[in-house]
């Protein structure tokens, strides 16, 4: 089945809130938006050169507690200012308001990079599976291409309306190419007819529910794939598993005490950031472990 592929939704700097009623209407049926423009996409590979910098200059320090790969794909707002800036970005959240409302928290964030020629792959699976978080709807996931998005590359794929069957059984794989921690995938069919391919070039973004069946496929090309993926949530959401959770709030205000708040980093790996990131770690690996029986890992 071939998908064309969908108009591009802009964002309208005259509008208070991005989305019209309709593309709000359209997530919620659906499960996912895409594309929405957020950035020119000179100053998304502005974005990408800044992060590609980042990785140079941190990817083997030694001063770093923990692999550099586990700093960037688990709350990586906390270490790098660059990724708390772009959780901040006006033009991805003014898009976000328009589903969970003027209050925002940055729950996570993540950089999701597919080299030339890998052989990674994530097995369709729910986000919320292993969060342990509340509220399904009260969160929503912000996947932003710092680089085109194919399927030849490793793009997405979104099983349309997915996200109203609730949560589903999974089964973990573990498998040595699988980029997620305990490479988790749905134990339920559903229709190929079903597949949404995302394809994003440098600036566009798409938004999916925190139960939508998602996963994706290797990078067959020359060229490397980069995503910054950022996991928002109302200040309703909280935490069922573990004692407690953490939020960035970056729009509006957090009257609950659900998630304790982050501090904004204004340097990168500072000794503050590095040991409150291991303080996350370790509270979140409560519920992402729960009842693992390896070790998890991030596809390394």
């Amino acid at each position: 089945m071939t998908i064309s592929r969908a108009p591009s939704h802009d964002i309208d700097p005259e509008r208070s809130g991005s989305l019209s009623d309709e593309q709000v209407a359209s997530y919620r049926s659906d499960g996912y938006l895409l594309p929405i423009t957020v950035a020119d996409p000179r100053v998304a590979t502005g974005w990408c050169d800044e992060i590609e910098a980042l990785e140079r200059r941190w990817r083997d320090e030694p001063s770093l507690t923990r692999p550099f790969v586990d700093y960037v794909r688990a709350n990586f707002h906390i270490v790098s200012s660059t990724a708390a800036r772009l959780a901040h970005e006006s033009s991805i959240l003014d898009a976000v308001e328009s589903i969970l409302g003027p209050d925002i928290i940055c729950w996570m964030t993540e950089l999701i990079v597919k080299e030339p020629h890998s052989t990674k792959i994530l097995t369709m699976h729910q986000d919320l599976t292993y969060w342990g978080l509340d509220g399904a709807d009260h969160l929503v996931t912000a996947w932003i291409a710092l680089s085109p998005a194919t399927i030849a590359n490793g793009a997405m794929q979104f099983v349309g309306g997915s996200h109203r069957q609730g949560q589903v059984a999974h089964h973990d794989t573990y498998g040595a190419d699988n980029l997620l921690s305990r490479g988790q995938e749905v134990a339920v069919e559903y229709d190929p007819a079903d597949l949404v391919p995302v394809e994003l070039q440098p600036g566009e973004m798409s938004l999916h529910h925190g139960l939508m069946f998602h996963g994706s496929g290797p990078n067959t090309t020359d060229d490397r794939r980069v995503a910054l993926v950022i996991r928002y949530c109302s200040p309703a959401v909280s935490q069922l598993v573990s004692a407690t959770d953490y939020g960035m709030v970056v729009r509006g205000v957090n009257r609950t005490s659900n998630l304790l708040a982050t501090p904004v980093p204004f340097a990168d790996f500072t000794p503050e950031a590095i040991a409150l990131h291991a303080e996350i770690t370790t509270m979140q690996s409560t519920p992402l472990a729960a009842n693992a029986d390896r070790d998890l890992s991030y596809g390394r």
